[in-house]
């Protein structure tokens, strides 16, 4: 049986750490997290022009996350925190194969800021610097390695993430300062930490789209493979 292929976009640096010039990156977890659970995986360069070819040779697709944030005026606001960072060039093309995924019901799972994405892609918006509008226990940014985990996140019964991991609570990493405000267009919350922090969010109308805070690809919990297992099972071609 023909594996389904799965689209996992790039992080963009222009910093010298790797190269004198722009270059692209992404941890090895995120591929190995999709071949473990049964599908290929392939990462898409920033090509705009590409999009529709990518989406023709692509079964589903990953958004992935990283240490920038997506501009507040996509969704109506102005940048109210010091610890607002942009990528430009990535947001849009992240924003534009994330619409047309959607469109097209192409299974989409997003993780961390690429669940922020798919949220303002449908018309959501983000609370921009958590410590500034929730009082919480919880550090979202952990100190310890990302590879550990730092909190649980409740899970709601009605959800399909509860279908997936068949679990009310999973134990996670977390490393993001912003979350979810509103909610876009179709989408329901399937997830959430004690403070009130939206954790999930899901469209129960689509193929499969999926989005988590956290970052599933570290397999931290038992259930965090399953995630994926369930994006490449939705990615099959019938």
């Amino acid at each position: 049986m023909k594996k389904p292929i799965i689209g996992i976009t790039l992080d963009e640096e222009k910093s010298k750490t790797y190269s004198k010039y722009p270059w692209y990156a992404a941890r090895k977890n995120y591929s190995e997290s999709i071949d473990l659970a049964g599908g290929t995986s392939i990462f898409l360069p920033h090509s705009s022009e590409n999009i529709n070819q990518y989406l023709n040779l692509i079964d589903g697709l990953v958004i992935t996350g990283g240490d920038f944030d997506i501009n507040p005026e996509i969704y109506g606001k102005e940048i109210s925190s010091k610890f607002v960072k942009l990528k430009k060039e990535r947001t849009f093309f992240e924003f534009e194969i994330t619409k047309k995924a959607v469109d097209m019901n192409l299974p989409l799972l997003g993780i961390c800021g690429g669940e922020q994405l798919l949220n303002v892609v449908l018309g959501g918006t983000l609370i921009q610097h958590i410590p500034d509008e929730i009082q919480s226990n919880i550090n979202h940014e952990q100190e310890n390695p990302r590879d550990q985990p730092s909190h649980i996140v409740k899970i709601k019964k009605s959800s399909n993430l509860y279908k997936i991991t068949k679990s009310e609570e999973m134990f996670v990493n977390s490393a993001h300062h912003q979350s979810v405000d509103n909610l876009g267009k179709g989408l329901e919350v399937n997830s959430f930490t004690e403070d009130g922090v939206i954790e999930g969010i899901e469209n129960p109308n689509q193929k499969f789209c999926i989005g988590v805070q956290w970052h599933p690809e570290f397999l931290i919990d038992d259930k965090d493979l399953e995630i994926f297992k369930a994006l490449v099972e939705s990615s099959r071609k019938n």
